[in-house]
């Protein structure tokens, strides 16, 4: 399975299914889920990373549990729309996880996510900083699903 666009993603999907959305970071993996009408996006879990070969593991224990039918994988793009060594290293896993794990794939721009989730947990929830390393991840995962399922859902129905 190749890299689709968002659009092109919907299309794929197997009727029932949910999408999976991934925070990639450097020692975590934030993950997200979709509810089967692909409308609200969920923090799930936080995986602490090790090899790839026991990350894509974890995600597939996910996916068979969970009736996943895609990803949607944040791509960590510059904030002047050029893409660094992350969004490489970003594309590299998206490509191995789907030759382990054959199912549709979108990357999805993260632009400002984990800023804007932990702004919120500072000044909405009021959580204090070791509180806030636990769940930023799986929430900035959950930011980046439900920007795509918007996205979809916009396309289905068209503006308001």
């Amino acid at each position: 399975m190749a890299h689709l666009d968002i659009h092109e993603l919907g299309a794929a999907l197997k009727r029932g299914t949910r999408l999976l959305g991934l925070d990639l970071g450097e020692k975590t993996i934030g993950l997200a889920i979709s509810d089967s009408m692909l409308s609200l996006a969920s923090p799930l879990e936080t995986i602490r990373r090790a090899k790839f070969t026991a990350d894509a593991e974890a995600i597939r224990r996910i996916v068979e549990d969970r009736s996943i039918g895609g990803f949607v994988l944040g791509l960590p793009i510059n904030m002047d729309g050029s893409e660094g060594p992350r969004c490489q290293s970003t594309r590299q896993f998206a490509t191995n996880l789907i030759e382990r794990i054959d199912l549709p794939l979108a990357l999805w721009d993260e632009r400002l996510s984990t800023a804007a989730i932990q702004r919120l947990l500072v000044d909405e929830a009021d959580m204090s900083r070791r509180k806030r390393a636990e769940v930023v991840d799986k929430m900035a995962a959950a930011y980046i699903l439900q920007g795509a399922l918007d996205a979809l859902r916009f396309r289905r129905s068209g503006p308001p």
